[in-house]
């Protein structure tokens, strides 16, 4: 695979690494979590954190909303939320015998959905078109929803007390799905020492601003993915489709999604082009939540265990200067 500009390297872009750096103020143990948060925020997406209550996936969610100095708005959904508490509503002003427009918890640049899935199917759904299309439509008049626009969701492991599963449509509409997991002792004890009598949040300072952020975008945007990178990525989804212990593969808003993550990864890597590890880094965050495995796999395999096969199997294109 021949890729232009080889010699041509972005400076390490110090913003991404000032950003990471004053999550990790608050949020210890997992950077790999930081930096796919990060990557996902910079490729337009959407993040679904997914674990045990307690292992700070709301800290995660707040720490970015202030190093970002975006405007955040935090649901706490439960089974009484209604859909008009996600998009807003309607309300007749006496004085002037018209309606105006509420906003709901959605009007923001930063939205913290927390433990999503234990609101009814009809608030979950809410969600969807401010996801997909940046605007919510309400009495229908549609509302365009601040720019830029991300939603860091949370939900408990499905069986946890009042839990119900996300619809797959909803699913298909995060980017990136991550399990942080439990941070070492190390970890654990720096963790203590910093939260100990304070709040650490307190501690972040703002590293850019939702114009900052959009220009970021746009640069991520510009990276330059080579064929044999998009034809990689398409065998990769494809791969998902014929595998013997999947019963539905990854749909093609998966391979959209992989593309630009792997132009965020590359971005924050310092480089102006996408390698096949940047794929790779991303493609089981980005794919595991959008497949359903057969009866039988789901008894013997996990979705991560079945990509990472397939990483292994499909042969990812070789990098050679012209």
């Amino acid at each position: 695979m021949n890729f232009r500009n080889t010699e041509k390297f972005l400076p390490y872009p110090l913003k991404c690494k000032q950003i990471i750096e004053e999550v990790e103020k608050v949020f210890l143990g997992n950077r790999e979590a930081v930096r796919k948060v990060l990557m996902t925020l910079l490729a337009g997406g959407h993040v679904l954190l997914e674990d045990i209550p307690g292992v700070g996936k709301t800290t995660l969610a707040t720490a970015f909303s202030k190093a970002l100095d975006l405007e955040c708005n935090r649901i706490q959904f439960t089974p009484d939320i209604m859909p008009s508490d996600v998009t807003g509503f309607t309300m007749l002003r006496q004085d002037t015998r018209t309606f105006e427009y509420k906003p709901g918890a959605a009007m923001c640049n930063l939205l913290l959905a927390d433990e999503i899935n234990r609101a009814s199917a009809r608030s979950q759904s809410a969600l969807l078109e401010a996801m997909e299309e940046n605007a919510v439509t309400v009495d229908g008049v549609t509302h365009a929803l601040p720019q830029p626009f991300m939603v860091i969701a949370t939900q408990n492991p499905y069986g946890s007390s009042g839990t119900q599963l996300l619809p797959d449509s909803q699913t298909d509409r995060f980017m990136m799905c991550l399990s942080i997991g439990y941070p070492n002792e190390k970890d654990e004890l720096e963790l203590l020492r910093r939260k100990h009598g304070r709040n650490g949040t307190e501690a972040i300072a703002r590293v850019t601003n939702a114009a900052g952020v959009a220009q970021m975008r746009r640069e991520v945007s510009e990276i330059y993915i080579h064929k044999s990178i998009y034809a990689y990525i398409l065998h990769l989804v494809r791969a998902t489709r014929s595998h013997e212990l999947i019963v539905r593969g990854a749909s093609p808003r998966c391979s959209v999604a992989l593309a630009a993550l792997a132009q965020a990864a590359a971005y924050i890597s310092g480089r102006d082009f996408v390698i096949p590890e940047d794929v790779q880094m991303v493609f089981k965050g980005c794919t595991a939540h959008r497949i359903v495995l057969s009866p039988q796999a789901k008894q013997h395999t996990s979705a991560g265990e079945i990509l990472l096969e397939i990483l292994r199997t499909v042969k990812a294109p070789a990098l050679r200067e012209r």
